[in-house]
């Protein structure tokens, strides 16, 4: 190898090579797969095992990397659903950062990170196929495409133009990509046209083994191990396969990237989206409010104290800020704001808006897209040289702003927008177990498949209140253990994408009404209005394109939905172990029209067209 001709590092690879006519099969195998790592990594196996090397070194030194920065809050926004009219806003009214990404709607891409499989939550398959709920059961990717293909209705309607096509890009990796694609395929892409949604499915990189950044070998002497790079990938992926470029000429000028089991986050997107376009930001990272000390990265400031260019804005980590900050100004560290209780630096949630411009522009540079790496090698001893396992580099898609300094240095505009955290965040991470656990130690965001399903019912509890309707809204103090993780009692509430995908629409579609804490309510249609609804039960109504439908003081009374334990050591599949319950939909009222026509339906339930 070319790389070994400095100090013999890889010289073990080709140690003992056995005599020609022995293991040929095995040497070829090994010189194929050499070859595949050498294409894959922007400048071959020399520039990643040169980058390894140095951060290794770095590592072993224990070299700080912020020595040269001093960290501040940066400028962003942040914004709330349910403020009141007359609340003092210092920037820009949710209202105001909603309509203002209505205007860019048409102009968009979205990016959908998810190379991860399930086997945290205790899932083998793909995440994306996870449910979502169990009212509707839409998975996570269904809830995706409804929310891009509702704004692009959105967009279509606002326009006149028929031809809008927001592209979706996922991001696989070698485990989950043939199963994406096959759950595209029994799905019928989930209502996108052919060619709407591709797919960019990220390549492993060299493991090492020692911090001389040697190659690690695999199971046989014939094949090196191979680790996942991380989600920064996505950004060299996108520029590799020309969709940045194509994006530029089609004159889009907005990415949104979303991870891959956090349904809340598309009720942020729109105002994130206003945001960037009011202020002109390159890169806005989507945030919540983050405690003092607490384990998430917090985006931040980072002054450079002898060179204005190389200042940034980025996340850092948690690990990483608090000893920052004790370096500096009063050197208490990460501590709360003494007015909000929150630590003054927003929680990074990692989802991420970038103007396609600077994004372009900054791609192009010499790095093509490939984010500053990391190295995190779990050492053997103090002598801090061999490691407890192989280790790589790694990289994720937050340091975008790295990229940017170096090719925009003072010019790169980067910011937050804050939202509360009910309102963008509770994704599905942990399994049942690991809930559990967190939960007894007095976590009250175990992050679980049950907790997020909660989470996405108490969402809309809140905001069919803010609309008007009276609904028992649930507190930390009313959630139930189920499975032992705490649920909301009810109701459950799901509004699709189709329904209201911005606060004006769901005040222009709620009007009054009541329901009970035990009930359970689906809303799904574009020209659908519910005024002065009684549900004591449960309700689905479903209505198609151009189905203008008004539901005026409906009564609902049925036995409705409920919830099932799953008793201590019962066998069942692994989609239902991780949530720790099933729902029992005992009797519902389900109103479906996909008719184009006016409708109209009274206190009975009975649907009439008028025209």
């Amino acid at each position: 190898m070319k790389y070994d001709c400095e100090d013999g590092a890889q010289r073990h690879v080709y140690a003992d090579w056995p005599e020609v006519g022995t293991d040929d099969e095995g040497k070829k195998k090994l010189a194929e797969q050499l070859a595949d790592l050498d294409a894959s990594y922007p400048g071959g196996l020399v520039a990643y095992l040169s980058k390894a090397k140095k951060l290794l070194k770095e590592s072993a030194e224990g070299t700080n990397p912020f020595s040269d920065f001093e960290a501040s809050v940066p400028k962003g926004e942040s914004l709330a659903f349910d403020s009141p009219p007359h609340f003092s806003h210092q920037g820009m009214t949710f209202s105001e950062a909603e309509q203002a990404g209505l205007t860019g709607i048409a102009d968009v891409a979205f990016v959908l990170v998810a190379g991860g499989l399930g086997e945290r939550l205790g899932y083998s398959g793909i995440k994306l196929s996870l449910e979502t709920n169990l009212c509707t059961k839409r998975c996570y990717l269904d809830v995706y495409a409804k929310y891009i293909q509702a704004m692009q209705r959105m967009a279509s309607l606002k326009t006149g133009r028929k031809d809008i096509k927001i592209p979706l890009i996922i991001m696989t990796s070698g485990d989950t990509d043939p199963l994406t694609r096959k759950l595209l395929a029994d799905n019928n892409n989930f209502g996108f046209e052919e060619g709407q949604v591709e797919i960019v499915c990220q390549d492993k990189v060299p493991a090492l083994k020692d911090s001389s950044a040697g190659l690690s070998l695999g199971s046989s002497r014939w094949e090196i191990d191979t680790k996942p790079h991380g989600h920064g990938d996505v950004h060299h992926l996108l520029f590799r396969e020309g969709h940045v470029d194509k994006w530029v000429k089609e004159g889009r000028k907005h990415v949104i990237f979303l991870q891959d089991t956090n349904a809340l986050v598309i009720n942020s997107v729109l105002p994130t989206l206003g945001v960037s376009i009011a202020k002109d930001f390159h890169m806005n990272s989507i945030c919540i409010p983050r405690l003092a000390g607490e384990a998430a990265g917090a985006i931040a400031r980072l002054e450079h104290k002898t060179d204005p260019e190389k200042s940034l804005v980025i996340n850092v980590e948690y690990n990483q800020l608090d000893p920052l900050l004790k370096t500096q100004g009063d050197c208490l560290g990460d501590v709360p704001d003494p007015d909000t209780g929150f630590s003054p630096f927003p929680g990074n949630a990692n989802n991420l808006v970038i103007d396609i411009g600077a994004y372009a522009k900054t791609l192009q540079g010499e790095d093509q897209g490939v984010v500053v790496e990391f190295v995190n090698p779990k050492y053997k001893d103090s002598t801090r040289t061999e490691f407890k396992k192989p280790t790589r580099l790694e990289c994720m898609m937050q340091d975008l702003p790295k990229l940017f300094q170096k090719e925009m240095g003072s010019d790169a505009n980067i910011g937050f927008t804050m939202f509360d955290r009910w309102f963008t965040f509770s994704p599905a991470k942990n399994s049942l177990e690991a809930g559990i656990e967190a939960v007894e130690g007095g976590n009250n965001a175990p992050g679980t498949m049950s907790s997020a399903e909660s989470d996405k019912y108490i969402q809309n509890q809140r905001k069919l209140k803010f609309a008007g309707m009276d609904v028992p809204v649930s507190e930390e103090k009313d959630l139930v253990k189920v499975g032992g993780i705490p649920v909301t009692p009810g109701p459950r509430i799901i509004l699709s994408p189709s329904f209201a995908i911005t606060q004006q629409e769901l005040m222009d579609k709620i009007e009054g009404g009541r329901i009970t804490q035990r009930s359970a309510l689906v809303l799904e249609g574009e020209s659908l209005k519910v005024k002065n609804l009684q549900l004591d039960g449960a309700l689905v109504i479903k209505t198609g394109h151009d189905c203008i439908v008004e539901v005026d003081g409906l009564v609902v009374e049925n036995k409705g939905f409920k919830l099932k334990e799953i008793p201590e050591g019962a066998d069942v599949p692994e989609t239902v172990s991780i949530r720790g319950y099933t729902m029992d939909q005992n009797e519902v009222l389900e109103i479906v029209i996909t008719e184009p026509g006016t409708y109209k339906i009274g206190p009975d339930g009975v649907i009439n067209k008028v025209a």
